[in-house]
């Protein structure tokens, strides 16, 4: 069986390995301070652990991937969107559940518009040609609404009315992040397939958002879970 280790060289492949070992630790982290998160907290702080570990196991596969072949792991990177961006939806429902009655059709929806921004992608990237821009243009729509959702829609409004300390802060930094650092993806799209675009740019900004957007996601909620503040929104 060949087999192929991976060159301290290629900086790409690095950064596989390095959010391998990143999103490992993290699970471990906000699996361990479940026990320090008050009532219903306890169970967004698992979901934060579920969106780092199956994170940590896509990285793994992706990682040899990459250093077999040098190409991109696009299959593997959007099976892990597509379980791991659905629970990080569930996170906002999960705040705002804990504050108030919400309707189950907000989360179909927020789920709706992460489906189509990840098909779109997905079919994009892989037919390529004359999919590649109107899929982008799709994918895009999904986030956008997301983005309208979590700013002026039912979301917003419910985070704004019903919110406690820790629940406006741990919402008002998951849309941020939402916000700013899910644009890393587009960008990663846009410099992948411009022009002279090769894998390892495309590669590296993906990389570069997952660290930033997976660990990030669940250190706010972290905080918020084990801040005082927490208490008052135990049900």
């Amino acid at each position: 069986m060949d087999t192929k280790m991976l060159n301290p060289a290629d900086y790409v492949g690095v950064s596989f390995w390095i959010i391998s070992a990143a999103m490992v630790a993290a699970t471990f982290f906000f699996w361990v301070e479940r026990d320090r998160a008050h009532g219903k907290w306890k169970t967004s702080l698992t979901v934060a652990a579920m969106v780092t570990g199956i994170a940590a196991i896509h990285y793994f596969y992706m990682r040899e991937v990459w250093a077999m072949t040098g190409e991109s792991p696009t299959v593997f990177r959007y099976v892990d969107w597509l379980l791991t961006v659905p629970l990080q939806i569930i996170e906002f429902f999960l705040i705002l559940s804990a504050i108030a009655v919400v309707k189950a059709s907000l989360f179909w929806r927020l789920l709706a518009g992460s489906l189509v921004m990840l098909i779109a992608g997905y079919l994009g990237e892989v037919e390529q040609g004359s999919w590649l821009w109107p899929m982008f243009i799709i994918g895009m729509a999904g986030w956008l609404y997301i983005i309208y959702e979590i700013f002026v829609g039912e979301a917003s409004k419910i985070s704004a009315n019903s919110g406690t300390v820790a629940s406006k802060k741990a919402f008002n930094a998951l849309r941020l992040i939402v916000t700013v650092g899910w644009s890393i993806y587009p960008l990663g799209y846009l410099l992948g397939y411009i022009g002279a675009a090769s894998p390892d740019t495309l590669n590296l900004v993906y990389n570069l958002a997952d660290f930033v957007n997976k660990i990030a996601f669940g250190v706010v909620i972290w905080a918020a879970a084990t801040s005082s503040d927490a208490n008052e929104s135990v049900a």
